[in-house]
């Protein structure tokens, strides 16, 4: 019962039952918290079926408890019945008497015949009284290897909100729906209060510490991650000593973030440090630093560590897979993927809006490093042609109301202040029916920055809706699309960008092009594409409960 279930493919097992869904009188008590079977993946998409014993054991009823009856079984067997789960007793033979004169024993057999009374009486002929080894094949048959239930327990760490953060919460969903117990710690950054869990789509939710981006150095902000960092960390050692991890999966930023998991990671459970952003050429261009200071250098040396520490590593997009694998992190521990669009929030709505004001969007945070000054210098130019022409921009971020001002006052100066609108940031789920009632989605990103390789899932998000969208020329952009999918533009050049955007607005046929263009990229390089390899990953670590 201290459940080392990967040293059981050695074996070649049909199936195993080593787990419980709860006992507390076990040496390592918490139990699977499923009354169903369950899958052991070997991280090769082989394994077995485990079956957890789901009525407690008898010795424990009988010997520890000193029940004289089979009341507890018979509760518990209703519940399950209830939830159409499975029955499952783990017997003991070598404590039964199997008859009055037996005084070597310390309970009859007879209660198992009692129970198997009740079984028959109480459910007739609703019930499968099977063999393990059929359940084990049933469940072979009846679930594609895809859909099979790790019944891990994962927690997330993020120095992010939840919901919208579309790359956590994608993860975090899909571990979910396959069946793993996810939990995710994170920030909030409204009103809500802080510690309370709530749950959406079966995932909890723990908030731990509020965030305003209003932060004016280097070390206010290094303040507030480590002081999430430190909380972060008190609370996985709490929670691991009540149900242990099988895995945390950290997300940057920033890369030490990922220390917080040390408990768990020290009583056997696997660490995954998720690169969103490559912080040491992020924190040049966040606060203008130069790339050969000291503080760039421990940057890098934090990286270096961080991710020594994790049993894996994720990295964002393939431009910085070759920079961290030449200075931080061997090939073999490491994986791409990108920011995928999730096509079950992402499918193809229909536009809702109906006035012939043309909406150039842009949606997420407003950084030096994504170019808004640029679309907002290129509107007057655009106005000249295109009178009814409008601006929205949704999110902020860093700055927060410093930074919107600045660009009103850019807006103002360049009389279009009426034609740029700013809105709040929005959930995820909203996100799809704004994009859907624009005209162009517009990421002006500057390759003179950290924008340079970073990669926005903004644009595959615009072609998701059909929208045809505007991008500068950048570095990762050039990698992973081409002129047949997105309409390119110098990036810096204001006048440029306009011309992109004149030019799709007095096309109609290269609009179509892009839209017919960007709905098949996306259909090829959708989250639904990469789930699988998502899942044999987190599979193939031996985490937790599996690790020896």
């Amino acid at each position: 019962m201290h459940r080392r279930l990967s040293w059981l493919h050695d074996l070649g097992l049909k199936y195993d039952s080593s787990t419980f869904d709860s006992d507390p009188f076990e040496p390592e008590p918490d139990g699977v918290q499923t009354i169903f079977p369950y899958w052991i993946n070997d991280g090769k998409d082989k394994g077995y079926v485990e079956l957890p014993y789901t009525v407690v054991q008898d010795f424990t009823l009988f010997e520890v408890l000193g029940e004289k009856t089979i009341d507890v079984w018979t509760k518990k067997v209703d519940w399950i019945a209830d939830r159409g789960g499975m029955v499952l007793v783990n017997t003991h033979p070598d404590y039964m008497a199997f008859s009055e004169s037996d005084r070597t024993a310390v309970y009859p057999a007879t209660y198992y015949r009692e129970l198997l009374e009740y079984l028959r009486n109480r459910f007739g002929d609703s019930f499968w009284h099977a063999l393990p080894g059929e359940v084990a094949d049933y469940y072979r048959e009846a679930m594609p290897s895809h859909a099979r239930n790790s019944r891990k327990r994962i927690c997330m760490v993020t120095y992010s909100n939840y919901e919208t953060d579309n790359r956590v919460k994608r993860y975090a969903e899909a571990l979910r729906a396959r069946g793993d117990q996810v939990e995710v710690i994170a920030i909030e950054t409204g009103d809500a209060p802080l510690g309370k869990r709530t749950v959406a789509k079966g995932v909890e939710l723990i908030t731990i510490q509020r965030r305003v981006h209003n932060e004016r150095s280097p070390w206010s902000y290094f303040y507030r991650l480590t002081r999430f960092l430190i909380v972060a960390s008190l609370m996985l050692r709490q929670r691991h000593i009540c149900g242990r991890y099988d895995l945390i999966h950290v997300h940057n930023i920033p890369d030490y973030m990922v220390f917080s998991s040390w408990y768990p990671k020290l009583y056997g459970a696997a660490v995954i440090l998720d690169i969103h952003d490559i912080v040491p050429e992020l924190f040049v261009s966040k606060f203008r630093t130069r790339m050969s200071g000291i503080v760039f250098r421990l940057l890098r040396a934090v990286e270096a560590v961080s991710c020594a520490f994790a049993d894996h590593v994720i990295i964002a997009n393939h431009l910085w897979h070759q920079r961290l694998t030449a200075r931080s992190v061997s090939p073999d521990r490491c994986t791409v993927f990108i920011n995928h669009v999730d096509r079950s929030l992402f499918y193809q709505r229909k536009r809702t809006r109906t006035n012939d004001t043309k909406i150039l969007l842009f949606h997420g945070s407003f950084q030096w490093h994504q170019g808004i000054e640029i679309a907002i210098e290129a509107l007057p130019i655009i106005h000249r042609e295109v009178g009814n022409v409008e601006l929205h921009l949704y999110g902020g971020g860093a700055g927060g109301a410093r930074t919107r001002e600045r660009l009103t006052q850019l807006a103002e100066y360049h009389g279009v202040g009426g034609s740029v609108r700013f809105f709040a940031s929005v959930s995820l789920q909203e996100i799809p029916e704004i994009v859907v009632n624009a005209d162009i989605g517009i990421v002006p990103k500057r390759a003179d920055s950290f924008g340079n390789e970073a990669y926005s899932t903004k644009i595959m998000e615009f072609m998701s809706q059909g929208v045809p969208v505007v991008v500068s020329r950048t570095k990762v952009d050039n990698f992973y699309f081409d002129d047949s999918t997105v309409s390119f533009f110098e990036s810096g050049q204001a006048d440029d960008c306009a011309r992109a955007v004149l030019e799709l607005l007095g096309n109609r046929q290269l609009r179509e092009r892009y839209v017919e263009n960007g709905l098949k990229y996306v259909e090829k390089h959708c989250w639904e594409n990469v789930e699988a390899d998502y899942l044999t990953l987190i599979d193939g670590l031996h985490c937790g409960r599996e690790r020896g």
